[in-house]
């Protein structure tokens, strides 16, 4: 059945939220916004590859979140997909180290939580059962993984919102693909059929926001800290990037908005048009990645749209400028604290 949405804003307590992530410049931006909005709470950050190899992606969240003087546990997660043959991370747009390529890093503290992110998630979804909203913004291996340890997880979590995927909008790995799920395209197909209730925040909002540098150059005057600077640095590369290859961000030199948005639906649902169906995700050949979406009530005879496939709920129209406005606003909030510096050995 197709359903247009309009969500309500959520409840002004703090959600308890799992970032499944690869940082990631975007990733980086979507991570401080959530420790900088007073209504999400991070309980825990799992890492998977995409746009790093995961190692570095653990190291990369660790970084982040000691940079902004925070501390949470960290867990490495999947290193390559379940069946495709794994892509090298495209080092042109996000460094090879995933920020830009930082011309140093400081000594700080931080060491990875020892479970695996699936166990991770199972363990967080058992102690807070319909609690924990699951953000995933990078390859959906984590989540896959999760199922398998706990198949009753979707009983457990409040929702999953994933930054992924496209219905309308071209895709960015291919015609018909975006990256995140073109990655590792069995673990999405996984992840859409579970049946939670799920959120999915693809390109045909996300290529709506443009998110100019001067932003991230004001937020970075404004806090005089070493987060925002080494997130002006990381998004100076990236606008680079996507300004050299898209003649609307050039015109205004910034970069996409992707990883953040799942954070702004969780926040300000309001901001989003979304439509309810059937999501699957083409797991090979030229349409590998693909998110079908079934838009229409027809009795399709191919096997796979039958009625027990749980709907999706799919971000289709976004208020770009509103969703601007909200992430300029919670990153100039007064969210940032000293970073903790490793003793000198």
């Amino acid at each position: 059945m197709n359903i247009l949405l309009k969500q309500q804003p959520m409840s002004t307590i703090p959600r308890k939220v799992i970032f499944d992530t690869d940082p990631g410049v975007d990733d980086a931006m979507a991570l401080f916004y959530a420790l900088a909005h007073p209504d999400i709470d991070v309980v825990g950050i799992t890492t998977t590859f995409g746009n790093v190899y995961v190692e570095q992606a653990v190291t990369n969240a660790l970084y982040l979140c000691a940079l902004a003087g925070r501390s949470m546990p960290v867990t490495q997660g999947v290193g390559k997909p379940i069946t495709k043959v794994a892509e090298a991370p495209p080092e042109h747009i996000h460094g090879a180290d995933g920020l830009g390529n930082l011309p140093h890093r400081i000594a700080l503290q931080g060491q990875p939580d020892p479970r695996t992110s699936a166990q991770f998630i199972v363990d967080m979804a058992r102690r807070y059962p319909g609690e924990i909203t699951l953000v995933a913004v990078g390859p959906l291996g984590n989540l896959a993984a999760a199922l398998q340890l706990a198949p009753e997880l979707p009983t457990l979590v409040r929702e999953v919102i994933l930054m992924g995927g496209t219905v309308l909008e071209s895709g960015n790995v291919s015609p018909v693909a975006e990256a995140n799920i073109w990655n590792d395209p069995h673990a999405a197909d996984a992840v859409f059929t579970a049946g939670w209730p799920l959120t999915m925040v693809g390109l045909d909002v996300t290529h709506q926001l443009i998110l100019p540098l001067t932003l991230f150059q004001n937020i970075a005057q404004h806090h005089q800290h070493i987060a925002t600077d080494t997130l002006y640095h990381a998004v100076q590369f990236y606008s680079a990037f996507y300004s050299q290859h898209d003649p609307v961000v050039a015109h205004i030199n910034g970069c996409y908005g992707h990883d953040v948005l799942a954070f702004v639906v969780l926040t300000n649902p309001e901001l989003f048009t979304l439509q309810a169906g059937r999501v699957r995700v083409a797991t090979d050949g030229l349409a590998q990645g693909q998110t079908m979406m079934r838009r229409k009530d027809i009795s399709y005879p191919q096997h796979g749209w039958h009625d027990d496939i749980p709907p999706t709920q799919v971000c289709m129209d976004v208020q770009a400028d509103a969703c601007k406005a909200v992430i300029e606003a919670t990153l100039m909030r007064p969210w940032l604290q000293t970073p903790e510096k490793s003793p000198a050995k």
